[in-house]
């Protein structure tokens, strides 16, 4: 089963399957479920051609994939333009929700492999 060109995993139930489209999480896939009426329990190889038009139909609803990409990155970029706090944080790479940086955010900050020492200097005995 592919939908909007992505392909949802056979082995997987559709409630997690649907999971791998951006913007669907658990929530939404079991709501696209209910109002397509179609059991969250089955697998996409057990569904009929009506039950798919149906999930699609319901999820034509929902701004998800390429639409929902586009609007989160227009939305930092105009974060960026105006210079708000937000935007700078993002424009260099840094936590913009609060969170320290002194200690934390290794991976976003860039440099993963360096470690603070204890600020002991080993001795050489000669």
């Amino acid at each position: 089963m592919r939908i909007l060109g992505i392909t949802i995993p056979d082995n997987k139930r559709l409630e997690i399957g649907l999971t791998t489209l951006f913007g669907v999480g658990r929530s939404r896939a079991l709501s696209i479920l209910s109002q397509a009426k179609v059991d969250a329990g089955l697998k996409p190889t057990e569904l009929s051609a009506d039950q798919e038009n149906a999930i699609r139909k319901v999820m034509g609803d929902f701004k998800i994939e390429g639409d929902l990409k586009r609007e989160v990155e227009a939305n930092i970029k105009r974060l960026k333009d105006i210079k708000n706090y937000r935007g700078m944080r993002h424009a260099r790479g840094l936590p913009s929700r609060g969170q320290r940086t002194k200690t934390n955010s290794r991976t976003r900050r860039g440099n993963v492999r360096k470690t603070m020492g204890s600020g002991k200097k080993t001795v050489d005995k000669k």
